[in-house]
């Protein structure tokens, strides 16, 4: 398959559905939703949305039926971002190839808008699950799932452990604890929630959670070693910046050859839990395929 035309199609497809599912009106919220679309409409991948379209594919799932959970997750992870970017945070200035949130508006209305797309985000589920009753019991689920992957027990408990360990001397162990949290997480939950809400059995679930939780650590390698090795032109953000603040990375522990070593048996791993699927979870295959040779 043609993984660049398959990841543009499906981009083109989430972004005008995002930006239908949030207008800007004149009133007392104007600037905190023009600085929520700032964020959410500019740029970016789309990787976690794709991730869960693909998954409802591969079960022969319907991806516009899986639609508002998509959304959802990629509102939720772009307010991670604009958090993430805050001075009390990792201080960046710039994001996608643009001003941060904080740097575009103020430190409140970034403070504001991430707190906006993460409430937004559980609207969204809310709102489908409310339009779509035969299945209010699998977006329950989902929701579930997706409050426990972005919050204290997975992206929110991995971003303290990862402001905690700076400066620290850190194992392999204590890293991926940390990235598994932090990054892999969301990953793995946008999987899950694509293959529930697609209408895979028992053991489809489990094998493409499986995939997921690879997933998340090849993609959590690949972003640590693309900010030694990354171009910042190409990326859109400043590059080195793990060694300055001292981070617990997976090159800082193992070195990068071994690092890259260590994302190719997971994707191996990977690809062995998508065997099952046939050509249905081909773009899974080639995303997995894919993060080893990503520069932004």
């Amino acid at each position: 398959m043609d993984l660049k035309h398959y990841l543009s199609e499906r981009k083109i497809f989430v972004d005008q559905v995002l930006d239908q599912s949030l207008t800007v009106v004149n009133g007392p919220n104007f600037r905190v939703v023009q600085a929520m679309r700032y964020s959410l409409l500019g740029g970016g991948k789309r990787l976690r949305p794709i991730l869960c379209l693909a998954a409802a594919e591969a079960v022969s799932g319907d991806a516009v039926q899986v639609m508002p959970v998509a959304c959802a997750l990629e509102m939720i992870h772009t307010y991670s971002l604009i958090h993430d970017d805050l001075p009390a945070m990792d201080n960046d200035d710039l994001r996608r190839g643009r001003p941060t949130c904080h740097k575009q508006f103020d430190e409140a209305t970034a403070i504001l808008a991430g707190d906006g797309l993460l409430t937004a985000a559980f609207f969204v589920l809310a709102e489908a699950a409310v339009q779509h009753p035969e299945q209010a019991t699998a977006y329950a689920e989902i929701t579930r799932l997706i409050a426990e992957a972005s919050g204290y027990q997975g992206m929110v408990g991995g971003q303290m452990a990862d402001l905690l360990a700076e400066g620290q001397p850190s194992t392999l162990d204590q890293v991926e604890a940390i990235h598994r949290l932090k990054t892999g997480a969301l990953l793995k939950a946008s999987v899950r929630a694509g293959a529930i809400l697609g209408g895979g059995s028992p053991q489809q679930i489990e094998a493409l959670t499986r995939y997921g939780e690879k997933f998340g650590l090849i993609f959590q390698i690949t972003d640590d070693l693309l900010d030694v090795e990354g171009e910042s032109g190409v990326m859109g953000k400043p590059t080195g910046m793990d060694a300055i603040r001292q981070k617990a990375t997976y090159p800082g522990v193992l070195g990068i050859a071994a690092a890259k070593s260590q994302a190719r048996d997971l994707v191996a791993g990977a690809l062995s839990d998508l065997q099952p699927f046939g050509e249905f979870a081909d773009p899974l295959r080639h995303l997995a395929q894919y993060l080893l040779i990503r520069r932004q």
